[in-house]
């Protein structure tokens, strides 16, 4: 049977690492066959992480398109259910940030990280959930971040916008219990991804890689259907990073 698995920010990072382990469990988790739908901004990052996954013998569709366009996530969802007819497993992991002091951050930064992390997260999710519910059958996970439980001074909107992803999960856990929908909230501390930059050396050597997160990601999806792993937490040894 297809595993019809959905990705967005999956053109680097944590994504990127996820779509690549799930292509990677083909044929070896009870005859898993995943058809990956792969979502980011990026074409090239996309046509580079299908290349990847297409190598291990699975099936996989592009779609460069922001998710934080409602429209375009629509589509998008509504063309997988058309080609494929089922959507079992949804990754939230596309998320983006903008990081200084508390009056330093603008109306520009507002509206790029809310849009992002909480609108375009919350459409997909409320189309993808409802299909799922009627079914009574698939997964989410949310990629959020400690930030969604731990706050830092310089990250007053993305802990915002994290915090409000988690009240999202909340909220959905109440109606998946009742239809067999499993939620799972995958909150990584300090992961070196291209959201942080330029970084010191000294500080990169301490951080988490995105493999690290990616691996239990996948292992939670292949639980048994009875059994759900609701919330997923990872720091760097070090404890937390705050820059």
């Amino acid at each position: 049977m297809k595993n019809i698995i959905v990705i967005t920010g999956a053109g680097k990072g944590i994504g990127r690492a996820i779509a690549l382990d799930f292509a990677k469990a083909a044929g070896k988790q009870n005859s898993f066959d995943p058809i990956l739908i792969l979502i980011s901004r990026t074409a090239s990052d996309l046509e580079a992480v299908a290349a990847e996954c297409c190598a291990n013998g699975v099936t996989v569709d592009i779609f460069p398109i922001d998710i934080a366009d409602k429209s375009q996530t629509d589509r998008l969802v509504d063309a997988t259910f058309n080609r494929h007819g089922n959507i079992d497993c949804l990754v939230n992991n596309a998320g983006v940030g903008r990081f200084k002091p508390l009056d330093e951050l603008t109306e520009k930064d507002f509206d790029y990280t809310i849009s992002t992390n909480l609108r375009g997260t919350f459409f997909i999710t409320q189309k993808v959930f409802s299909a799922m519910a009627k079914r009574k059958s698939g997964h989410i996970f949310f990629v959020t971040s400690i930030a969604a439980k731990t706050t830092f001074k310089n990250s007053a909107i993305y802990s915002m916008s994290k915090f409000g992803q988690r009240g999202l999960v909340e909220t959905l856990r109440l109606y998946a219990k009742e239809c067999n929908v499993r939620i799972t909230n995958v909150m990584p501390g300090a992961v070196y991804t291209p959201m942080w930059g330029d970084i010191p050396k000294s500080m990169k050597s301490v951080m988490m890689i995105p493999e690290d997160i990616s691996a239990s990601v996948v292992n939670a999806y292949f639980l048994p259907q009875r059994t759900s792993m609701e919330e997923i937490v990872f720091r760097p040894v070090c404890g937390d990073i705050n820059e």
